[in-house]
């Protein structure tokens, strides 16, 4: 059996670190977009304007902030 680099009991190192510092943008525009989806999923009269305003709203962040994090890991030289 081989050891996992992620146990539990290693600390990220600061590359690491970095490495979710610079996708946290896009972790949290992530978040609102499900919590944006799940009203409209969810609602018992029908999603409102609002409620679709929102959800677009947070798929366009999500796009922008995918888009900001792919340029910047193409301007490091490691583009996923």
């Amino acid at each position: 059996m081989t050891e996992s680099n992620h146990s539990p009991d290693v600390e990220p190192n600061a590359a690491e670190l970095s490495e979710i510092e610079q996708e946290l943008p896009l972790i949290e525009a992530e978040v609102l977009l499900l919590d944006a989806q799940i009203v409209v999923l969810t609602s018992d009269a029908g999603p409102t304007e609002l409620d679709w305003q929102r959800l677009r709203r947070a798929q366009r962040r999500v796009l922008r902030e995918a888009r900001d994090l792919l340029a910047v890991r193409s301007a490091d030289g490691r583009a996923a």
